[in-house]
Formats: structure tokens, sequence, C-alpha cells
């Protein structure tokens, strides 16, 4: 069956019966390309014993393919209209929940909880892998049990809040095992940058997952077509974090100082920056750190790669009040 949310005609009906004018402010540009749909669908690697969390579902045309192929559909919709008209649409989908909020305001352990408890509610259990699974498998889940299922991450991310979305989630105590998004080319390259371009956000995005830009997706595939390309955007997430730190939020922290002034060499860039940041450390002593971390003070932080950060934070003292 085709999937019927990629009709334009019906797009633009149901855009014009909910009053709704998308919004740039909240990225509300629509796929309607069947090709770039099925990379999405293709990138996530969706099975029957998958829990997934879609964010930004609009009017229906991911969720549409995610409730056919996943255990358990969760989405999180900030536009009551939308929300509410997904309610109508997906009615008889008994693997979906549809929660209107802000994803940032949301975690994603709430947000699995709260489907446990609607499972249970109903007396059903989602279909997704169980190590003890046993004769009794077909009761109603208990909500904390279902908040420790693994669960991927799939969407066409409003543009407006990509980074903060992606960061929501890896670096929430319950992360993803994938995620896969659609987001904006030029955002989807530098997360997946190398160093020599590398900024805060790569880094970022780094730390916990291997980037890799699947697909580019053009303007022309989305109502009303945005003004730049997208990007199919695949995260694998690292069971741990890329390098070995005692704080991970403070490397960040200390990567960032260095960034604040980015066309200036480190060793002038990363002293004035942790100074900027509240973390005002001598000069000689940042130094002295870049040395330890055998980084060339004359280096700019766009080619200092994850590894050479964390020992020059090492070196910094780790996590103690200099870089804290």
């Amino acid at each position: 069956m085709q999937n019927p949310y990629l009709d334009i005609a019906r797009v633009r009906a149901a855009l014009r019966t909910l009053e709704l004018r998308p919004s740039r402010a909240m990225g509300q540009n629509f796929l309607a390309d069947a090709a770039a749909l099925q990379t999405i669908v293709d990138a996530a690697e969706l099975s029957e014993s998958d829990t997934v969390i879609e964010v930004g579902p609009g009017l229906g045309v991911l969720t549409w393919e995610l409730v056919r192929r996943a255990g358990a559909v969760i989405t999180v919709e900030l536009d009551k209209r939308l929300a509410d008209r997904l309610r109508e649409e997906f009615a008889a989908a008994n693997n979906l929940s549809i929660i209107q909020s802000d994803v940032l305001h949301t975690t994603p352990e709430e947000l699995l909880k709260d489907e446990g408890r609607r499972l249970k509610t109903e007396g059903s259990t989602p279909n997704v892998a169980d190590d003890n699974a046993d004769a009794e498998s077909s009761a109603p889940i208990h909500p904390s049990a279902f908040s420790l299922q693994p669960y991927k991450v799939v969407a066409n991310l409003p543009y407006s809040i990509t980074s903060p979305a992606l960061r929501h989630f890896l670096e929430a105590p319950r992360k993803p095992t994938l995620m896969t998004v659609l987001v904006q080319r030029e955002v989807a390259e530098r997360i997946a940058a190398k160093p020599g371009d590398l900024s805060v956000l790569a880094h970022a995005v780094q730390l916990y997952a291997v980037p890799e830009v699947v697909a580019i997706v053009p303007p022309e595939s989305f109502v009303p077509p945005p003004a730049v390309s997208s990007a199919v955007l695949r995260l694998r997430v690292r069971e741990r974090p890329a390098v070995d730190v005692d704080n991970p939020e403070a490397l960040m922290r200390v990567i960032k100082a260095g960034f604040l002034h980015a066309r200036k060499q480190l060793g002038n860039a990363l002293p004035s920056g942790l100074a900027a940041m509240g973390m005002r450390t001598e000069k000689e002593r940042v130094l002295d750190a870049l040395a330890a971390a055998d980084v060339e003070p004359s280096r700019r932080a766009e080619t200092v790669t994850l590894e050479e950060w964390a020992m020059v934070y090492r070196a910094l003292g780790g996590n103690s009040r200099t870089v804290s």
C-alpha cells in the first residue's frame, strides 16, 4: 500500500483544514518525496523488535512507515493541531503513542515510561526483544521495564531544534542505539566533519556517536520547499564516550572555550576563552597543558581532535575547579 501522506494535494488540503501555515520558526517543512522517505527508513535499519521515538511527526508521512516496521513508536509533536490530527489519522495503530509536548523538556526515559503505562493500561505488550522472555511474556509490561528497553530515534527534525535535539538524546542517561534524522545539509556536514573543519557541534556529537551522511535531499522534496538542501544523517551511538574522561560535560566546556575565539591561535584563544567562561587560567598553565598534549599553540581549534582535547583537559586538571 502506498503511503497516503506523500500525496502533495492531500498535504495541502490537510494544512488548509487545520488553518495551518507552515512556520519557518518551527521548521515545518513536510516531506513529500517517496525516494527520500525510503532512504530514511532503510538507514534506520528497523525491525519488529525496535522501539522508536519520532520527533516532529507533522502530518504523519514518516509515522506511517514507522508503525508498519517497528514494534512500538512514540511520536512527540509540539503543535497541538498536528498532534490532535495524528490521533484521528492513526486511531487504529495500537503500537503508536502520540505525545503533544516539547521534546526538549521531556527526557527519553519519561517518554518510554509513558509508553509503558499506556501498554499496561491497554493490556498489551510491545513487540520488543526481551532477554528474559518466558511463558508469561504476553502479560502487560510494567512501565519501568519498558523504560529500560533499547530504542532508536528516527525523525525529520525541525531545523530550529536540530542541535539541541541531538544533544538532548546523546547526552541523556538513556541514549538511543541509533539516530536517523533528516536535517539541514550544512548541519549534517558540520557534524560529520574531519579535523581541519571541526566545530563545537561536531565534537558534541562525535563524543557520543559515529556520524554518517547517508544522502542529500533537495528542497523540492518538501512542502513548502525550504531555502536549503537537507541530508539524511545516521548516528551510530557509542556504548561509551569516544574518549576516557571523568566528566564529558566539563570536557565540552574546555572545547567550547577553545572555539570562542576560533580565528586565534590556540595558545591565545584557549586562555581567553576559559576566562570568558569563568574558568580563568594562567596562560603559562594553558601552554603547559598544550605541550603535555603535544598540541602546538599555533594551531587553531578546528584542527584539534577529540583525543587531543581530552589530553589538554586532563593536563588542565580534569574535573578540577579550573575546568568545571
